[in-house]
């Protein structure tokens, strides 16, 4: 088999080696409850509770305001189901965007089923809010804002810190999904105002199955939540269920290091991301979607025109790519981001989201943009003489 090139790291990244030799201890002979309180149980319950400090340290809160659960997912359910069933009588209204990942976009179309009223806020062509739009939104019944703080498919950064004050001028908790942010950028939760943050261990190079959602318990704006999980009272009665101590374990070293390696790893990822934007852009009839600075420094997300973004991928033989969410990826809609940003399908179809990671090298970035440029230069002309034949010349 072909070496793979992976440039799909917005979807998952690599487990690094130093956050599995972590957790084997805790697969193989610590593998007591950590709820157990013999001898036996106090190595777990120990682990749990560095892993919970470290998780806090990286972004700025206290160890009791972190919540685990299986995935950033859960995470987003828990938050924002929470909110709604525990302050419902002050109002059944909640904010977000047209551009959520479908994580928060469905948990907010079945909370419409439930008698909830959610305004999706549009983007403006480069993916980003109008922050007056913002503003006119959110009413004396609203009870959650809800806005990532980088988008999955473009990346583009949210002015988040704005937003926020703006949620609390009107007395309504703000959320954010991190689950792209993260581990990838500096996030200190109190200095820019978020209430509810989730994220996932297995976006920053730590195992799937493992998330977390953090929870404000500090006034004025400390949240209440309803569980959606019921049984055991484990994580403050927030979501029962045994802890997954090597997952909970993974995640700690994966913030640890993250914490350590961020400012290095951000500057080498970003140099390799712009050398392979730089040159892709050079392709005829190309453009950038999404905001050309304000965003993470490790998305690219470019349409191709005149290549089916299907078609790339299948002619990029060992070279990993997405066109989209990989939430969403398996469904033949165009990209809901995408269209929100004012793509035609078209175009919405012929883009690529390259994701580059801690492991991805200036050779393999070589690789990909001549191999780029071969099959979409084959794919337009393939595209260019079934058009002559139907035309008859």
């Amino acid at each position: 088999m072909p070496k793979i090139i992976y440039l799909d790291n917005n979807a998952t990244t690599k487990l690094d080696p130093r956050v599995l030799e972590a957790m084997m201890p805790f697969l193989t002979e610590s593998y007591a409850n950590a709820a157990s309180t013999h001898l036996f149980g106090v190595k777990t319950h120990e682990a749990v509770k560095n892993a919970r400090a470290q998780v806090a340290n990286l972004i700025g809160c206290e160890t009791s305001e972190i919540i685990f659960t299986s995935s950033a997912t859960e995470a987003i359910n828990l938050a924002i189901k929470g909110v709604a069933e525990t302050y419902k009588d002050k109002g059944k209204h909640i904010v977000t965007v047209a551009t959520e990942h479908p994580a928060v976009l469905d948990t907010c179309r079945y909370l419409e089923g439930k008698g909830f009223e959610i305004t999706y806020l549009p983007v403006q062509s480069d993916g980003l809010l109008d922050l007056d739009v913002v503003r006119a939104s959110v009413r004396e019944d609203t009870i959650l804002v809800s806005v990532m703080l980088v988008n999955n498919e473009i990346g583009v950064l949210q002015p988040i810190k704005e937003i926020a004050e703006i949620a609390h001028s009107r007395g309504t908790f703000f959320m954010t999904d991190g689950t792209q942010a993260v581990g990838k950028i500096p996030i200190n939760v109190s200095e820019l105002g978020i209430d509810l943050m989730s994220f996932s261990g297995h976006k920053f190079y730590g195992p799937k199955g493992i998330g977390a959602l953090y929870v404000r318990c500090k006034r004025p704006n400390k949240v209440k939540l309803n569980p959606i999980i019921h049984g055991g009272g484990h994580e403050k009665g927030l979501r029962s269920g045994t802890l997954n101590v090597p997952g909970i374990v993974g995640l700690g070293k994966a913030a640890e290091i993250a914490k350590q390696e961020m400012a290095s790893g951000a500057k080498r990822i970003g140099e390799l991301r712009n050398y392979l934007e730089t040159e892709l852009l050079k392709i005829e009839h190309t453009f950038l979607n999404g905001h050309p600075t304000k965003r993470l420094y490790n998305v690219s997300n470019i349409c191709l025109k005149g290549a089916d973004a299907d078609a790339i991928m299948v002619g990029l033989k060992g070279i990993m790519v997405s066109n989209g969410s990989a939430c969403s990826s398996t469904k033949i809609e165009p990209s809901h981001v995408l269209k929100a940003v004012g793509r035609s399908d078209e175009e919405a179809y012929s883009s690529i989201r390259f994701s580059l990671g801690r492991f991805n090298t200036k050779i393999e970035i070589d690789i990909v943009i001549q191999e780029t440029k071969k099959v979409v230069e084959s794919l337009r002309l393939l595209d260019m003489y079934s058009t002559l034949r139907v035309q008859g010349k």
